[in-house]
């Protein structure tokens, strides 16, 4: 247990952490992956280039820091991140290796002895912060185990297609090359997949929201290209080789389905709120919808009577996606196909772009960014799960309007790679 003097000396440093953060975390890693490079294939270099592995550190060492007294709050983040470090095989022996070079970067960044007792703090701080992870990490470990179908560490998967989904996104579908079953995992889960990136030299890992439903002989991944022309920034290393490099009957590497963002409840009105590739996660949730409650309208087994029943008693969805235009809208006609079979899913498209011949057609509804103000109201109802999907300040943006509209805060569930969510 941490002391009083401790807690004193580790919230002493929040001004430091706010003026110095990033370049004490950027640092760290530096240092870490330095001196242990076996860690390079475990942490993403695309992140480590682009300095948002350092950026999303800082976050969490500072929240740490002003929580040090009530750490339960951050329970939230704590559960996130303990997903993608159990996505990324991580267990006990990794939290001593990034300890140590924590604290000699503390030391050595703020120019404090190794014996001085801030350092001592932070060691305490830092043990009890990694035993909250590690005992959380076991649980979801031990879920694996106990899950048909599951599996823990790296498993060879072959690309059986690759399919071109719009102007910048490509589906992958991933067999097992041990041909065993795979799990039942939840609407929304992602895997990470590892490949050899040729640039690099090095195996790298990155987290893909599935995009298909469970059940299937396959798990299907959907994959934006990172263009650094259109986005501003250096091409994902893993992402380009996917595109570029990985063909049908290739091998790549898969740890079992994680993460805690996912279908909650398919007995209500579910609302899916999503812009670019944030729709992946809200197609693997339709896709589980509607094969829970088949249309009855397509029962033609059953009496005219029983049919009008079981569709008015079936849940709505309401798929709501921003896009800049169709040619970037990835599964569109996937999703169309879905709306036309099952009447109790609903389609609202936005489009930045539109082209000349959509202005009439049945996937154009709104003309410029999505602004839930302009949405039909029946879209929104209030007794609904709400899902948001996508950049975070697009997420922040509907976020904020469903608060507005009186949707409790409690019915709306975000996906956020990072540290944090859109919770204002």
């Amino acid at each position: 247990m941490l002391t009083q003097e401790q807690k004193r000396l580790v919230k002493e440093t929040v001004p430091v952490l706010k003026e110095s953060g990033v370049a004490l975390t950027d640092y760290f890693y530096k240092r870490m992956l330095r001196n242990n490079p076996d860690l390079q294939e475990v942490f993403n270099m695309g992140h480590q280039r682009s300095g948002a592995q350092a950026k999303a550190l800082a976050g969490a060492v500072l929240a740490y820091a002003e929580n040090i007294d009530d750490p339960g709050v951050l329970a939230p983040v704590i559960e996130l991140i303990c997903h993608k470090h159990v996505s990324l095989n991580i267990v006990a022996p990794n939290y001593s290796t990034v300890g140590e070079n924590l604290l000699h970067s503390i030391s050595e960044v703020l120019s404090v002895p190794m014996d001085a007792p801030l350092i001592g703090a932070w060691g305490a701080a830092y043990q009890e912060l990694a035993d909250i992870f590690i005992a959380a990490e076991n649980k979801l470990y031990d879920e694996h185990r106990n899950t048909p179908g599951s599996w823990l560490g790296w498993r060879a998967f072959t690309v059986s297609r690759k399919v071109k989904e719009s102007e910048e996104i490509t589906s992958f579908y991933l067999k097992p090359e041990d041909g065993q079953p795979l799990p039942d995992y939840r609407p929304g889960q992602y895997v990470t997949l590892r490949v050899l990136v040729p640039e690099l030299g090095l195996k790298q890992p990155r987290q893909y929201s599935l995009s298909s439903k469970p059940g299937a002989d396959y798990l299907r991944i959907s994959v934006k290209r990172e263009d650094p022309r259109a986005e501003g920034q250096d091409p994902g290393y893993v992402s380009s080789t996917l595109h570029n490099a990985v063909s049908t009957g290739d091998t790549v590497e898969l740890s079992a389905p994680a993460g805690n963002f996912f279908l909650l409840n398919p007995n209500v009105d579910n609302v899916l709120i999503s812009a670019g590739v944030g729709l992946t996660p809200m197609m693997s949730m339709t896709h589980h919808l509607l094969a829970e409650t088949a249309d009855p309208n397509s029962r033609l087994t059953q009496s005219q009577e029983t049919r009008t029943q079981q569709a008015q008693d079936r849940k709505q969805i309401f798929f709501l996606h921003a896009a800049r235009s169709s040619d970037v809208h990835a599964l569109r006609d996937e999703l169309s196909g879905l709306a036309e079979q099952n009447s109790n899913l609903q389609i609202f498209i936005a489009y930045e772009q539109v082209k000349e011949n959509e202005i009439h057609g049945e996937d154009y509804h709104l003309h410029g960014r999505l602004d839930l103000s302009t949405v039909p109201p029946e879209y929104l109802p209030a007794g609904a799960d709400y899902y948001l999907c996508g950049p975070v300040p697009f997420m922040q943006e509907q976020y904020r309007s469903l608060l507005e509209r009186g949707i409790a805060k409690e019915r709306i569930h975000s996906e956020a790679f990072g540290t944090g969510g859109v919770g204002l």
